[in-house]
């Protein structure tokens, strides 16, 4: 049996590069980016105001001048207006571009306006304040973002910002989800007292949806002949396949053997860790993957985040995140000898650690315990009683609120 390390490692051999494609930029959220871009003009563009207020030339204050005529009042996006002397200023409004002959901004709260004119009220005032200068972020041609970058919304905010409205990004690969099993009906189907609707699925691809990747669905009965049809047909069109259900040791799980005789290479089968001990990878032709996780829902949730998000992130140049670790809120215990994924619910105290609490469901079939829970706390493989306190690697599936 393969350890979890292990199979880790195995499974990143198989990585590779699937080229690039260009994308509308609005639609390239969580894809990764494949190539420089830079400033097509200063950073910000403009003296750039950040305060609502009146702007004046710090000579008015080096003269000991505190009161001035408003000549003018100007929005954001307005052509500058100038002052022609020190008694004179701008009302001006947050995102306007400072008019040359001003150096500073006063905000309102500091001001008495009335009858056309503003007053200062307060004494400590410095050259330049409430501006953000021209070119402050980057100059024009200043390199802004680079390849292997995740496509986050603020990274779309900087494409749009200099007007890249096309994004080249690396191309995902083909992925299709496969399901197996007579007892799974669709969802909108009304199950009979001894079948479930197939939900691993819908899941699956939700999880790839939140890498940017859409993925096929396809389900497939208990036929060994189908089986194998529905598989080469897949093993042909598709990048990668990921199956759920039907590699256990049952008199219906056809799935191995069907892979054998289509020549997939068997890499692995079967990890120690629970759950998902029957995970089952390989490999086929010109660099075709094959993830086939156990049925039960919990168990291939946690291999779809602990091996395939990676497998995915490495093929895509994206570098590996740090790990996440938290604190073990209460004593557990284990007893198989195998690496565990315990279900936690995450929170901070009061000294700012990340505390990881148990939430034990009823096996991996427990797929309702999910909503409630934040991670898979990965339990070493060597220990069996893990007390509070205790610090161990977290694979976090849900934002904290």
């Amino acid at each position: 049996m393969t350890t979890v390390t292990e199979a880790e490692k195995l499974i990143l051999k198989n990585t590779r590069d699937f080229g690039a494609e260009i994308i509308p930029f609005e639609r390239s959220l969580g894809r990764v980016l494949a190539e420089n871009i830079k400033a097509d003009r200063d950073l910000p563009p403009f003296n750039r105001v950040t305060m609502d207020g009146i702007a004046i030339s710090y000579r008015a204050i080096e003269n000991s001048i505190t009161t001035f005529l408003i000549k003018s009042t100007q929005a954001a996006g307005d052509i500058p207006v100038d002052i022609n002397t020190p008694y004179e200023c701008i009302e001006i409004m947050t995102g306007a571009a400072l008019p040359t002959s001003t150096d500073m901004v006063i905000r309102y709260e500091d001001l008495e306006i009335k009858d056309g004119k503003a007053a200062l009220l307060v004494s400590h005032i410095k050259k330049g304040q409430n501006l953000h200068l021209k070119g402050a972020d980057k100059k024009q041609g200043a390199l802004i973002l680079t390849p292997e970058q995740l496509i986050t919304p603020a990274v779309i905010s900087m494409a749009a910002s200099v007007g890249e409205v096309e994004l080249r990004v690396k191309r995902n690969p083909k992925v299709v989800i496969l399901s197996s099993g007579d007892e799974l009906v669709e969802v909108t189907a009304t199950p009979s007292p001894y079948q479930i609707r197939r939900s691993n699925s819908y899941m699956v691809k939700a999880v790839l949806a939140q890498h940017g990747l859409d993925a096929d669905i396809l389900h497939i009965p208990d036929d060994p002949e189908i089986i194998k049809e529905r598989i080469a047909h897949c093993l042909q069109t598709y990048n990668v396949l990921l199956l759920s259900g039907g590699i256990s040791m049952g008199k219906f799980d056809y799935i191995p053997k069907a892979l054998k005789e289509l020549e997939v290479e068997q890499v692995f089968h079967k990890v120690e860790q629970r759950p998902g001990k029957p995970f089952w990878f390989g490999k086929y032709g010109n660099g075709v993957v094959v993830f086939a996780f156990p049925g039960n829902p919990v168990a291939t949730f946690m291999c779809v985040q602990r091996y395939f998000i990676p497998w995915l992130s490495a093929s895509q140049g994206i570098l590996p995140k740090k790990p996440v670790y938290a604190v073990l809120d209460r004593d557990f215990t284990f007893q198989p000898p195998l690496q565990y994924f315990l279900q936690v619910k995450l929170s901070f105290n009061e000294q700012g650690q990340l505390l990881a609490t148990p939430v034990e469901g009823n096996g991996s079939g427990d797929f309702a315990n999910l909503a409630d829970t934040d991670a898979f706390m990965e339990l070493p493989l060597a220990k069996n009683e893990f007390k509070k306190g205790e610090v161990y690697k977290v694979w976090v599936f849900n934002q904290l609120g």
